[in-house]
């Protein structure tokens, strides 16, 4: 007994001596964060750190063999070296948990010991893992270590979560971890299914800006987050729906129409000349299918009209096009509560030209996140005001300043639900029971060789319940391929569309939207089946 007390005395001693500062207490604790309902994403727990005497261990060797068993993550040669060199303290393991604490007792080892800690724990697992962002240990002493963020909100919010005052006041998020489960399980399978090597989802309120879920993918455990500096588009600790910048295609679209529209350069009806190719020097403008000599501006947007959406932005023109999508916030990195957000700025054109404005029109030569093309169907869907997406719990509507009339918006929407019924959708984007409106984009990926037409961006956002919309959602696909039927298919109708419809038909109960028993009699075909449970489909082991 004598003996431990001196132990425990002489590390107190030594800690004391070289802590940064002795004289200031470290704090261990950290608030909660839970979801929009109260239910716990990150909670601090009590558990041990083991540390060691190596010069009191009795036979060093046989430790290590044994810890190695315990705790394979550790180096055997490393802490042989400790063990046996002239250190008298080494720390060990900074997290044991109780059955790991036991199996160390188990040794029967002098010189190894336990101090308490707090950890953090994601109860969840990888659930929301690319939001929670992880945490780690800070400063630290015999006594305390520091739990602080290492990414996502646990690092924007580290000041508010270490403040001592804020221990029983948990930070609470606007998304929902029901809908979040769903969303992450149907994109997993879905991303499978497609053979993509990679994906994001984005749930938002069209009305607060509040994302509802957010989902980036492959992901990882925040218990345990892998080591990287989050910039490498293939680690999964990259962020593909905040900092993954895209050129997403023909959903762009409907954003020069609406212009046109509010500018009363054009209506649905105003009927617009296609035939092509659009000739710019050596630049080709051309549609993949031809679709007629005129279309009307609906159409152009039903049937995804390269050439009819370059026309709309030769009536809208550079500067006004340029500062409506400054206005849309699409120009500077999203307000989203994040510091992977900092990553996420939009690439823009190194001069915004005619013929910029014109490829813009149709989604390339300026890449977004899947956050900032979430807000921009937001403000459509909405009446026409911008929102700012936030993933903190908002009590009521928080929008922005107007950006389209009222009329001009819901005749945005009704051409997107046309997309849905009538056009690049229709096949598997009109789910039963909820109208839902939409755009698909497709665009190919640019490499050194330029435009690679087998490897490409599959996107489709969407706006539910189309009559009266309450919820946009993004989702993409990164180099997916459809290989059910004769030759593969890579674009977003055939792989991004059904996985976003077998979402919405599984979050919209979730979120308290009632199905329209008149819709619900349309069939619902699935990729792979005929049966209409769309969940099937994505249950791909």
């Amino acid at each position: 007994m004598h003996q431990a007390a001196v132990k425990i005395c002489l590390s107190l001693l030594f800690f004391s001596i070289t802590s940064a500062n002795a004289t200031e207490q470290i704090n261990g604790q950290r608030a909660d964060i839970v979801d929009r309902n109260g239910v716990v994403l990150a909670t601090n727990v009590n558990t041990a750190a083991l540390y060691a005497h190596p010069q009191e261990l009795i036979d060093p060797k046989g430790t290590v063999e044994k810890l190695v068993q315990i705790f394979p993550d550790l180096n055997a040669k490393r802490l042989l070296s400790d063990f046996t060199g002239p250190r008298k303290f080494d720390w060990v393991k900074k997290k044991v948990s109780p059955k790991q604490k036991q199996a160390v007792l188990d040794i029967g080892e002098a010189g190894l010991g336990f101090v308490p800690r707090e950890m953090r724990l994601y109860p969840n697992g990888h659930l929301a893992a690319h939001i929670l962002g992880g945490a780690r240990f800070g400063r630290e002493d015999f006594l305390a270590a520091e739990v602080i963020g290492a990414a996502g909100i646990e690092i924007t919010f580290d000041d508010y979560l270490r403040d001592v005052d804020n221990t029983d006041a948990p930070l609470q998020l606007s998304l929902d971890t029901n809908v979040q489960a769903e969303v992450e399980r149907l994109l997993g399978g879905g991303m499978q299914l497609m053979n993509a090597k990679g994906a994001a989802a984005v749930l938002m309120d069209v009305h607060t800006g509040e994302v509802i879920a957010l989902a980036s993918l492959p992901n990882f455990d925040p218990n345990e987050r892998p080591v990287g500096s989050g910039l490498d588009p293939d680690n999964p600790i990259f962020n593909r729906a905040v900092q993954g910048v895209y050129e997403l295609g023909s959903t762009f679209k409907i954003f020069a129409a609406a212009q046109a529209m509010e500018l009363e350069a054009v209506s649905p009806e105003t009927m617009v000349g296609i035939q092509g190719p659009i000739r710019f020097g050596r630049f080709r403008i051309r549609d993949s299918f031809y679709l007629g000599e005129e279309l009307s501006v609906s159409d152009i947007i039903v049937k995804s009209s390269h050439i009819g959406t370059a026309r709309i932005a030769q009536m809208i023109g550079v500067d006004l096009q340029q500062q409506f999508f400054r206005d849309l916030g699409m120009l500077e990195e999203t307000s989203l509560e994040l510091a992977e957000t900092s990553r996420g700025k939009p690439m823009l054109p190194k001069k915004w030209t005619e013929l910029t404005s014109m490829t813009i029109s149709y989604g390339h030569g300026l890449a977004v996140s899947p956050t900032h093309l979430a807000a921009g169907y937001a403000a459509l869907a909405n009446g026409g005001y911008k929102v700012k997406p936030t993933l903190l719990r908002k009590e009521q509507h928080n929008l922005g300043p107007r950006l389209l009339s009222e009329g001009v918006a819901k005749a945005s929407v009704a051409m997107l639900r046309k997309v849905v019924t009538e056009g690049t959708a229709k096949r598997y984007g009109d789910v039963p029971g909820y109208e839902v409106a939409g755009k698909t984009g497709t665009s190919e990926k640019f490499t050194k060789d330029g435009y690679d037409r087998d490897r490409v961006l599959a996107s489709y956002a969407s706006v539910f319940p189309a009559n009266d919309p309450e919820y946009v959602l993004v989702v993409i696909m990164d180099e997916p391929v459809n290989e059910f039927g004769i030759k593969p298919r890579r674009s977003a109708s055939m792989t991004a569309v059904p996985i976003a419809a077998a979402i919405t038909i599984q979050v919209a109960p979730l979120l308290g939207l009632k199905p329209n028993d008149k819709l619900d009699d349309k069939k619902w075909d699935c990729p792979k089946t005929t049966s209409i449970n769309w969940a099937e489909c994505f249950e791909v082991n």
